[in-house]
């Protein structure tokens, strides 16, 4: 069991930490992102590591990446992060880093949701749509949607809370070709993921993903994809309309957290050890159900 709060690379200039991973420049065109074991639950980081975790999203987002490939390019670029460090840091990225192409981000987040669930279930309850999206009357909690929609959210810095913002606002704001484009590749790679995951066991209720240029104007799909930290992963086994499932990813802390006094702001309740254990066993259950193997 590896453990990592945060990287201490020297051999590459740090570009900086976000919530989860750390991104180093490796030359002009390339950077090193290394996924330690933090974990961030309303935009917080807590306290605690869960230990694998930052392997575990490393391994999940790897294998979509490579499963969705010929809907759009990602960043990925095949270099052995091992290869662009010193030789005795080599341990801090093994399993846990991968070097991408560098990339121009686009400050929108690309949500998709297929079910109603957590901040729009909300949402509905109090408007009959979701982040404007109208939906038919009568939903209930954990419903699957007659169709996905595209809900976009608006990057936040580090500390704040990424805003949810109408498709028109996101069309203000990058333009209405590539808006279009990222809908419609967004909402492909989720169909796709989740027509797979469903013959796994798993029912991917929503997801984010988030795109990038290249100096051409190429559009990849960057940062994670479908991991148990961008993605509400339920247990088919046990889903129930009108309930909240039971899930595989942070829902788990984000339940826990809704018990406690607390404003949502750091400094972030200590985590019983309890709730440690389980949410690492979750990550790699949720792995091991979508991949077919254990974590190596």
């Amino acid at each position: 069991m590896s453990i990592l709060y945060e990287s201490t690379l020297r051999s590459l200039p740090l570009l900086g930490r976000g919530k989860v991973r750390d991104n180093y420049a490796v030359g002009n065109d390339q950077l090193l992102i290394v996924t330690t074991d933090r974990l961030s639950a309303f935009d917080v980081i807590m306290g605690e590591l869960i230990p694998n975790k930052g392997r575990v999203l490393n391994a999940m987002a790897n294998f979509w990446f490579d499963k969705l490939k010929h809907v759009v390019p990602n960043h990925l670029t095949g270099v052995a992060p091992e290869s662009v460090v010193a030789v005795d840091e080599a341990e801090q990225v093994k399993g846990r880093a991968v070097v991408v192409k560098r990339l121009e981000p686009i400050l929108v987040e690309a949500v998709v949701r297929g079910y109603l669930a957590g901040s729009g279930w909300k949402d509905y309850q109090a408007t009959g749509s979701v982040c404007g999206v109208q939906l038919p009357p009568g939903l209930q909690n954990a419903q699957k949607l007659p169709e996905p929609i595209f809900t976009p959210a608006a990057k936040a810095e580090m500390g704040h809370h990424d805003e949810n913002i109408t498709y028109e606002e996101m069309e203000r704001r990058i333009g209405t070709e590539l808006s279009a484009t990222i809908r419609d590749i967004s909402i492909k790679l989720y169909k796709e993921a989740a027509d797979y995951a469903a013959t796994r066991g798993i029912i991917i209720a929503d997801t984010k993903f988030e795109f990038g240029l290249d100096k051409n104007g190429k559009l990849y799909l960057m940062d994670e994809a479908l991991t148990a930290d961008s993605s509400r992963f339920w247990p088919a086994d046990e889903y129930k309309v009108g309930t909240n499932p039971p899930s595989f990813d942070k829902q788990f802390v984000r339940d826990w957290l809704e018990t406690q006094p607390w404003k949502k702001e750091p400094p972030a309740p200590k985590l019983p050890d309890e709730v440690v254990k389980k949410t690492g066993e979750k990550y790699e259950e949720a792995l091991e159900r979508l991949t077919g193997h254990k974590l190596a």
